[in-house]
């Protein structure tokens, strides 16, 4: 069981080094993913975490970077939005369809890493993590498919896959679900609105506002393990 400050990522005594990975993880999520490596390895995937656990100030620099328009933003089609156009609402909206608030990213709970196939990415090639590139004549197709059929063998599965109005389809986003199911059912609007309190999260008073909404939509939202 995670306390409310591992949980929003405020605290990290719940992970621990994996060097690897040379990153962070829940150690029961940590020796699954290496054995998760072990079998695509054998199946001609080079399984490689690109993310994996992050502080609360870690995503609160992702979120803010994104809310001063120093990152770009994109619609549910994955096609880039103006941000000078943008009022606060819909900005919080567009940052919301991609990146978690800080303090409500799966990525705090050392549960959940962000995949891609090393040996599939050309030389020169610039990742993207993008729908695009798990398409059927995207680069990570290969990966994709492996996952479809071997994940459901393992403990991880994919908890952006199935879209219902909140997270974008993620097909790269892994979660281990012996610790994320647990800590999911922990999570509280009011243990975010707390760790969210006297933060410097840009637009805090637009989120405030609609903080059980946004709980609900992007926080709980999400597919249910098999």
């Amino acid at each position: 069981m995670l306390s409310a400050a591992q949980l929003t990522g405020q605290k990290d005594s719940h992970v621990l080094p994996v060097e690897e990975l040379g990153m962070q993880l829940h150690p029961l999520a940590a020796q699954a993913f290496l054995a998760l490596t072990a079998m695509a390895a054998d199946d001609g995937i080079e399984l490689e975490a690109v993310s994996a656990f992050r502080t609360f100030n870690t995503q609160l620099e992702i979120w803010n970077a994104k809310y001063r328009g120093e990152r770009p933003l994109f619609d549910a089609d994955g096609v880039e939005l103006e941000h000078s156009v943008l009022n606060k609402d819909e900005l919080v909206t567009a940052i919301l369809r991609w990146s978690a608030l800080p303090g409500a990213s799966r990525h705090h709970w050392g549960s959940d890493l962000d995949v891609i196939d090393r040996a599939a990415v050309p030389e020169g090639y610039r990742v993207l993590l993008a729908k695009e590139e798990f398409a059927s004549d995207g680069v990570f197709w290969k990966l994709g498919e492996w996952l479809e059929k071997r994940l459901p063998e393992t403990d991880f599965y994919r908890p952006y896959m199935g879209f219902n109005d909140g997270v974008q389809r993620e097909p790269w986003h892994l979660s281990f679900a012996p610790v994320s199911v647990q800590a999911l059912q922990s999570m509280t609007v009011e243990i975010l609105k707390e760790a969210l309190a006297g933060s410097d999260v840009l637009g805090l008073d637009t989120i405030s506002a609609q903080l059980p909404e946004i709980f609900s939509q992007y926080v709980l939202n999400v597919s249910d393990p098999p």
